[in-house]
């Protein structure tokens, strides 16, 4: 593994990461990115070449290397558990892939209440090989820090309802307007999936979680607060219960940050389309996450410097910061300049 500051602590605990989404004074400014396991690395083209995206999820082996590869390359103070939002649904029977190019692709969208009672509720007989990778993570990682990861229950339910990706939600939205009781039911099922999935991880060792709300940005304040929110808030408060952080992060969100805190989190994701400035407005006494644009990886690295240094002089007024991107590493990203963005956080003088 590389050595450098997020490797000094000697337990996860000791580490930049979970003093910062505590609120305690740290070293450095903590970083990892979304999406560091995989697509802009070429070893992890390499172990995931013939192999499909769910197929990886599901071989231990592969989940330890693609998660270990971003580690050992940039030094990072987390490692984000290799997985898909999608993953627990296939795991417990629905049938459904995801078809490169598209995304994923239920092949019986769900449409009435016995669509929501066929699916079974998460047990731990369903992901042994999560299990699996967690422990040989962790036993990996040492004092790196794991974070767990599921979907957020708006997400994944986008996901059954359309049938694949979705551009305005028309039918998850119809459904949540025109069939309330549907939606309930399997807001209700999808909630109760991730958070047996997060208690999954965090019994073979992870050490935080991160909730992942893709297209909650879609969402009113409103609609957000009455439909959802109480479901994420489930899924949250259980995984609170099991006494790890949580981080919950949505795209498209300025209008819904406060909510996602109240929700449950101690540390709220923010993309890049809203200042910091205004985001820690919004969340109150809470950490937050973000939010350089990720396309700035490939303007010279000056640049990108400069405009990482006023994202970490921003995070100063927080309760605490952890540095991330605003979203996804972009495939295209080359790995080079992410070590320097990486070396250049750890090394800034708070």
């Amino acid at each position: 593994m590389t050595t450098t500051a997020a490797t000094a602590a000697t337990t996860p605990a000791d580490g930049a990461f979970l003093k910062a989404v505590r609120g305690e004074p740290v070293p450095h400014t903590p970083v990892w990115f979304m999406r560091q396991a995989g697509r802009s690395l070429p070893e992890y083209l390499a172990v995931r070449e013939g192999v499909g995206m769910l197929e990886s999820c599901m071989r231990p082996e592969l989940v330890v290397e693609i998660t270990m590869q971003p580690v050992r390359r940039y030094g990072v103070d987390a490692a984000i558990f290799f997985s898909d939002i999608v993953l627990p649904l296939k795991a417990v029977g629905v049938d459904l892939d995801i078809v490169p190019g598209v995304g994923p692709v239920v092949a019986s969208p769900v449409r009435t209440l016995a669509d929501v009672e066929a699916i079974p509720d998460l047990t731990p007989e369903h992901v042994p090989f999560i299990t699996e990778a967690v422990a040989g993570l962790v036993s990996e990682l040492g004092a790196t820090p794991l974070i767990g990861f599921a979907g957020a229950p708006f997400t994944v339910a986008s996901y059954l309802v359309e049938g694949g990706p979705s551009k305005d939600h028309a039918r998850t939205k119809a459904m949540m307007f025109g069939a309330p009781d549907v939606w309930d039911a399997l807001m209700r099922k999808i909630a109760g999936i991730a958070a047996a999935y997060l208690e999954v991880q965090v019994a073979a060792g992870a050490s935080a979680v991160q909730l992942f709300d893709s297209w909650a940005g879609a969402l009113t304040p409103d609609d957000y607060r009455t439909a959802v929110m109480p479901h994420s808030a489930r899924v949250l408060a259980a995984a609170g219960e099991l006494g790890v952080p949580r981080i919950h992060f949505g795209v498209g969100t300025a209008n819904l940050l406060g909510l996602m805190g109240e929700a449950g989190a101690d540390v709220v994701g923010v993309d890049w389309r809203t200042p910091l400035p205004a985001a820690i407005a919004q969340v109150g006494d809470r950490a937050i996450q973000g939010n350089l644009d990720p396309t700035l990886v490939f303007a010279p690295t000056e640049v990108m410097t400069a405009r990482a240094a006023e994202v970490i002089e921003a995070g100063r007024a927080a309760r605490g910061h952890v540095f991330n991107l605003g979203h996804g590493v972009i495939p295209a990203t080359d790995p080079d300049q992410l070590k320097r963005l990486t070396e250049f956080v750890q090394g800034y003088r708070l």
